[in-house]
């Protein structure tokens, strides 16, 4: 592997900066910080990037530059997933990325919609977090991260064991 003597990371890894999901009313839905920001500059970013998707024509590139960054979006259903790379990341494996959230959210999900990251947005960040690790790829085999999911969702189904409350 070729080591990028500018920055500490191989080349050919992509770093992630953040990932935000938003509907096309501009609801934000989900939003995974891999650099330390305020809150406050956090709600400009965002804030600042759903304007500028939004106001996109759908024809449009998946890509722009912002600021020092290359934001790269994609747009599934009702829902923009958008993500800020640094300026040499490939924003064609940052599209791969996006898919590959999106395919273990329907598998998981079976066929997402925006209400199922809604209702169980503690579910859409944990398999972000099983795929994605510090803004980069842990776990490329969508068998492995589904896997993962599987073995904590059983470690939480049994509690009703616990409390001798019946199961209807």
């Amino acid at each position: 592997m070729l080591i990028c003597l500018e920055k500490c990371h191989p080349v050919g890894t992509n770093k992630m900066q953040f990932m935000l999901l938003f509907s096309r009313q501009g609801k934000l839905r989900l939003q995974k910080w891999y650099v330390p920001l305020s809150d406050k500059e956090k709600k400009k970013i965002t804030r600042e990037l759903v304007q500028t998707v939004l106001a996109r024509k759908p024809k449009m590139c998946s890509f722009l530059e912002w600021r020092d960054l290359k934001i790269v979006y994609k747009r599934y259903a009702s829902l923009y997933f958008c993500c800020a790379i640094e300026d040499q990341d490939n924003e064609l494996i940052t599209l791969e990325i996006i898919h590959r959230y999106v395919e273990l959210l329907d598998k998981y999900f079976g066929s997402v919609c925006e209400l199922d990251i809604i209702f169980n947005f503690e579910k859409a960040y944990f398999i972000l977090d099983e795929f994605l690790l510090g803004g980069e790829v842990q776990e490329t085999s969508k068998k492995n991260v589904l896997k993962a999911i599987e073995q904590a969702d059983l470690l939480q189904e049994p509690r009703h064991e616990y409390f001798n409350v019946p199961v209807y």
